[in-house]
């Protein structure tokens, strides 16, 4: 399993030009209270590999997964992969790290 930590830099990168798809596996009413600006909600409590790889596949965006730290991405990742999705790629740092260095939220 391969698991790429990518830097907020990164991540504001591409949204800003477009080629990220921004993944938050964190839960429904944590996405509510607050997200990344441009990210999607898919809670890892009710996570769909198959579902996950189609919505991949349709939106054609380099798909990076995040959630609140880092953790709960990296654990999605590693159960996508299994399941036999094209992932690799996380925000280490997630919403937290979004948040503390004062970054826009939606």
């Amino acid at each position: 399993m391969k698991v790429v930590d990518l830097d907020r830099e990164t991540v504001k990168q591409g949204l800003a030009d477009g080629s990220i798809l921004l993944i938050d596996v964190r839960e429904e009413h944590e996405f509510e209270a607050g997200h990344i600006p441009g990210s999607v909600s898919h809670p890892l409590s009710e996570f769909d590999p198959a579902a996950l790889a189609e919505m991949v596949r349709a939106d054609g965006r380099r798909p990076v997964l995040s959630c609140a730290a880092g953790v709960r991405s990296a654990n999605a990742l590693v159960v996508a992969q299994r399941a036999g999705v094209d992932l690799s790629e996380h925000y280490r740092g997630g919403f937290k790290d979004w948040y503390s260095a004062g970054e826009d939220i939606a």
